[in-house]
C-alpha cells in the first residue's frame, strides 16, 4: 500500500481560527494513521486549564514566545526551543504567559484531535460555549478537564 506525501506550502494552509489566532493543520487523520501535527498560534494570556488524556500522547515544541506548562508535578517556563513529550495519563496545561502570541508545533497521536479543534472553534465562534456541550466534546475526544480553562495550575 502506497500513500501520498503531504506537502503544505505557507500559502496553502488548512486549519481553523481559535480566539482569533490560527491553528494550521499540517498533517491529520486524512493523511496518516499515526499522528496529527499542528502549528498553533496561542493568544497572550490563553490557558488550556489542567487536563489529562487517557489514550493520546502529545508533543510540543515552542517556536516563538514564552509559555508555562504544568506537567505532572513540574512547572516548566518554556522559551523557544523547549520540547515537551506528554504521555497519556499525565495531567498538564499550557499558558501563554507573555504579552505576545506564542507559536508551538504540536503533535497528537493517534490522529483525529483535529476534529476536536474544529468543533471547539465552532462552539467558541458562538461566544462562551455551553458547559455541557464543552464537556461532551472533551469526553468524545479523550480529554478530562481537571480545572477551568483560565486556571494556571
Amino acid at each position: 500500500m502506497s500513500a501520498d506525501a503531504v506537502i503544505r506550502m505557507p500559502n496553502e494552509t488548512k486549519g481553523i481560527m481559535l480566539r482569533g489566532h490560527p491553528m494550521v493543520f499540517l498533517v491529520t487523520g486524512e493523511d496518516t494513521k499515526h499522528t496529527s501535527m499542528f502549528d498553533w498560534t496561542i493568544p497572550a494570556g490563553f490557558a488550556t486549564g489542567l487536563h489529562v488524556h487517557r489514550v493520546q500522547e502529545e508533543t510540543f515544541y515552542l517556536l516563538e514566545g514564552e509559555c508555562e506548562w504544568h506537567v505532572g508535578d513540574k512547572t516548566i517556563r518554556a522559551i523557544p526551543g523547549t520540547y515537551l513529550f506528554i504521555p497519556p495519563g499525565v495531567p498538564h496545561n499550557i499558558t501563554n504567559v507573555s504579552q505576545k502570541s506564542a507559536r508551538v508545533l504540536m503533535t497528537v497521536s493517534p490522529p483525529g484531535h483535529e476534529h476536536y479543534f474544529e468543533e471547539l472553534a465552532k462552539l467558541a465562534a458562538k461566544g462562551a460555549p455551553d458547559p455541557r456541550a464543552l464537556a461532551d466534546l472533551r469526553d468524545r475526544y479523550d480529554t478530562d478537564q481537571l480545572s477551568s480553562l483560565t486556571a494556571r495550575a
